[in-house]
């Protein structure tokens, strides 16, 4: 059992009624409390949920439509989406509670006096290296307009100007990260046929490899929500079509593909996590064509090179900068 939801049991009494989950492990906290309902914007987690919960999770952007008595916000990472989904929880609860627990290490504190926008904040509990906190929504907000929360910038290419449109919560949101600025200069030359762009984010690599690579079929894949509508966004605002697909890791990518190009995940909540990118090294050779092309970026002190010649083939370094390697293998 996550300690977050551990420390939602001690005060049992409070979550009887019907109530919403936000952002929930996937745990067994929905067994413990037959009357609630989950929202999930973590792909794999709304999978296992489903599977044990048939029904009972949501995988959305936006508050569930349904009806609810009280939500529980389980603390994001992110400070933007944190806000974003404190504020479309309030806007829905007129005089109904909302409660937020999350890790002290996480910004429970910090974004605990958040809720002193909406009435008096209490903090209930303090367990398991984690806070309980609770308000009484006196002042409900106005819903929050998530595409209005979108940041919008503009990468200059060699092809022309990129829009890209990332909303809260997405990886290096409003920005270009290093490592993915690195791996757009290495795109030229990848096999002709199906690409894939491995952990979207914000539909960066995918919306230039589908214009670099106008007659090549591009699909696009990333386990959260907020990642997937921004990817669909900044392919709008491109006039780009690709396929966007949600979906837990490299398991949920299609096979046949001549190519895998990545900037790969490895942060999960306040913990730092290379499952994902080693899954990817592991199993991409699976979703290859022979003769296929895995291309990513990785900070240069991971040892992936070892990894990806024992799965897939001889691993080529094509350039290096600001502590980040781009390497290139094909499939035997």
């Amino acid at each position: 059992m996550d300690p977050r939801s551990e420390v939602l049991l001690r005060q049992a009494e409070l979550f009887q009624g019907d109530l919403l989950l936000a952002g929930l492990p996937a745990d067994d906290l929905l067994g413990q409390l037959p009357h609630a309902h989950g929202w999930s914007w973590h792909a794999g987690e709304q999978n296992i949920l489903n599977a044990r919960f048939a029904g009972r999770s949501q995988f959305d952007t936006g508050v569930p439509e349904r009806s609810f008595e009280g939500a529980v916000l389980f603390l994001p990472k992110s400070r933007e989406l944190a806000d974003y989904l404190l504020q479309a929880l309030a806007a829905r609860l007129a005089g109904c509670e909302l409660y937020l627990v999350g890790e002290k290490r996480g910004g429970i504190e910090r974004a605990a006096k958040q809720l002193a926008a909406y009435g008096k904040p209490r903090k209930l509990d303090s367990a398991r290296h984690c806070q309980l906190w609770q308000v009484t929504v006196d002042n409900a907000p106005a819903a929050p307009d998530l595409q209005a929360l979108a940041q919008r910038f503009e990468l200059p290419l060699a092809d022309g100007p990129l829009q890209v449109l990332s909303l809260p919560g997405v990886f290096s949101h409003g920005r270009l990260d290093r490592g993915s600025a690195l791996l757009l200069e290495q795109l030229d030359d990848l096999p002709s046929g199906h690409l894939l762009d491995f952990g979207c984010g914000a539909g960066v690599l995918g919306a230039t490899l589908k214009r670099r690579y106008p007659q090549s079929q591009v699909s696009m894949l990333d386990v959260d929500a907020f990642a997937i509508e921004s990817s669909r966004l900044t392919l709008a605002a491109n006039g780009l079509e690709a396929e966007v697909i949600a979906g837990d890791g490299i398991d949920a990518a299609p096979a046949g593909l001549a190519a895998i190009v990545s900037n790969p995940p490895f942060h999960t909540g306040v913990h730092t996590d290379y499952q994902a990118s080693e899954h990817l090294l592991r199993q991409a050779a699976r979703h290859l064509d022979k003769g296929g092309e895995l291309r990513l970026v990785a900070n240069s002190f991971l040892k992936y090179p070892p990894l990806i010649e024992q799965h897939l083939g001889l691993c080529k370094t094509l350039s290096e900068a600001d502590g980040f390697r781009i390497y290139s293998a094909r499939r035997h």
